[in-house]
């Protein structure tokens, strides 16, 4: 019984935890249908406190990734007058979104070495085990990879979007764009000091097809040899629709 004793005696000596994360979603579901033109989710909280403020600001950042997923980066060099694969990378997960939202400029809300700890950060959050040795700048493709989806609208970096109030209340919203990846999307929520984690807090938004483009999305993974031939039959009725349409008007 003693060591029973001693061991509540030193959970009573921890101390609260000064600072934590309520947070709240406008919708924790996204449907994607035929007329889907991209959505926007209104992320906001408010700080539990076990005690005062402390003096040094608070910062938020806030994270919201997609599916990761695996993928090969290759480069293309031009020889003897043609564009050709050279050198790939595989890079082992690559968020297929990811927006990263903060209530400061980069540098005041967060140390390198807390960045590293939590990957937040785009490069940080993309994993790659390693390059083959032949590859002397295998940096440069996970940056090639940030570039084109910054470029696609599915990477976002969102300095001094969030919103704080009273060092107690935060909002943001994050833009998700038409070409999302269905799946399951982290929300992620950092509270820091002195550029250093205090708090986070993590939830989960759902992204799903419905309606037509749920059905023919199962159609192509379970029976891919009906959506085969379903597609092919579509362009031949289209295209028989369009050279009747072209024969009608040079008969007028």
């Amino acid at each position: 019984m003693r060591w029973l004793l001693g061991l509540l005696v030193m959970l009573a000596a921890l101390p609260a935890q000064a600072e934590e994360v309520v947070l709240g979603l406008s919708s924790d579901t996204v449907a994607i249908s035929t007329d889907f033109d991209g959505s926007d989710i209104l992320i906001y909280g408010a700080v539990k406190r076990e005690a005062p403020i402390a003096e040094a600001p608070l910062q938020v950042i806030v994270t919201v990734s997609g599916p990761f997923q695996p993928l090969t980066v290759r480069r293309k060099e031009r020889r003897f007058g043609i564009w050709i694969n050279t050198d790939s990378v595989f890079v082992d997960a690559a968020p297929s979104f990811y927006a990263v939202a903060t209530s400061a400029p980069w540098d005041e809300v967060i140390s390198d070495t807390e960045d590293l700890r939590h990957r937040i950060s785009i490069p940080r959050a993309i994993r790659s085990v390693g390059a083959p040795e032949t590859v002397p700048d295998a940096q440069s493709f996970t940056e090639a990879v940030i570039r084109v989806r910054t470029d696609e609208g599915t990477y976002k970096v969102l300095e001094s979007s969030v919103g704080v109030r009273e060092q107690t209340l935060f909002d943001t919203s994050v833009q998700l764009p038409a070409n999302l990846t269905e799946g399951t999307y982290n929300t992620r929520v950092f509270l820091t000091r002195d550029r250093a984690v205090v708090s986070s807090f993590a939830t989960t938004i759902e992204v799903r097809k419905v309606g037509l483009e749920r059905w023919l999305h199962a159609l192509s993974r379970q029976q891919p040899l009906v959506y085969g031939l379903m597609s092919l039959a579509l362009a031949i009725a289209a295209g028989w629709g369009a050279s009747a349409a072209f024969r009608a008007i040079r008969h007028q």
